[in-house]
């Protein structure tokens, strides 16, 4: 056996009671997201189904591959399209005819760049479109990756964040790009406020708030830089900033808009341990919680800053 096929794969997958396992599995297959180049897991009377995408009460595991099955190349998938990491165009093919839920392999040809934070893509393998309908904890989104960024990798961090909620708080999305962040916490909030600089973004985040009958939110078209000229200190009971690249930029921002005893989440891509951590010196803050949530490229990883505002903080 080829040495690849035997190690071990990080995935999504589903956690279901071995009674129930073949009704699950059916539904998995006729829904087009069971990973069948993965081998199911049985732990005790559980079985753990690997799934192509975050789908309402997936976990990450890891699995071994199905002997024989073609070994695909590295991505991401975010509904019907794959994002490979490679230009590999053998590669999208196979990927693409191994999974039913495909329509698109793409392969971004710049990085995460300029003020909107988009990327562009060449379309490897079937059609040629950018756009996808993605699924989330049952939440359902539509994205055109050439003009919105988005990542699923952050699936479990959203949720996170939505159960660290108490039912009725005032919440501010600093950099809400179409809204994953935002209408997520939006099922518990009183109101949501969603900026973004990107109007492209602020118009999918729209049309992601109707997709999910989601009336509690408040689109925004306005630089980060400028919020403490639109709202009043202490306004927010948690502020979320997803801007990893900003390196905290707008931090002392957030901690004005946020009310005493409130929460900021901040996330940085960082190479070293507590990098945020001299952003904060001077402000008003009675504790910091860091997380490392994922690997982003070798010796760095995007972390989070949970950030409590003290107590006795007076906004200026």
């Amino acid at each position: 056996m080829d040495r690849e096929e035997v190690l071990p794969v990080s995935q999504w997958c589903l956690q279901v009671a071995k009674c129930e396992g073949e009704v699950v599995r059916q539904r998995l297959i006729h829904e087009g997201v069971l990973d069948l180049s993965l081998r199911v897991r049985s732990e005790g009377d559980q079985l753990l189904f690997p799934v192509t995408e975050p789908v309402s009460g997936a976990v990450r595991a890891e699995f071994v591959r199905q002997p024989g099955h073609a070994i695909l190349s590295r991505h991401e998938q975010i509904g019907g399209i794959a994002i490979q990491q490679e230009r590999d165009l053998a590669g999208a093919a196979t990927l693409l005819a191994s999974r039913p839920s495909l329509h698109t392999v793409l392969y971004p040809v710049s990085p995460v760049e300029g003020e909107y934070r988009t990327r562009q893509f060449e379309v490897l393998a079937g059609e040629e479109t950018t756009k996808t309908v993605y699924q989330e904890y049952g939440l359902h989104f539509e994205f055109d990756l050439s003009t919105v960024y988005f990542s699923a990798r952050l699936a479990n961090e959203r949720q996170r964040l939505l159960s660290l909620m108490e039912e009725g708080e005032t919440v501010l999305d600093m950099f809400a790009g179409a809204g994953p962040f935002a209408i997520t916490l939006a099922r518990r909030a009183l109101q949501v406020v969603a900026c973004d600089l990107n109007p492209a973004a602020v118009l999918q985040m729209q049309v992601n708030a109707r997709l999910n009958r989601c009336t509690n939110l408040l689109p925004v078209l306005a630089d980060a830089g400028h919020l403490r000229g639109i709202f009043p200190p202490g306004q927010f009971d948690r502020v979320v900033m997803n801007l990893p690249l900003s390196k905290g930029s707008f931090v002392a921002d957030a901690v004005f808009l946020c009310r005493p005893g409130g929460t900021v989440h901040l996330y940085m891509l960082e190479s070293v341990e507590g990098e945020a951590l001299p952003l904060l010196k001077g402000l008003p803050v009675a504790g910091v919680q860091e997380r490392r949530v994922r690997s982003y490229s070798p010796g760095q990883w995007h972390a989070v800053y949970d950030i409590t505002i003290s107590e006795c903080a007076e906004s200026t």
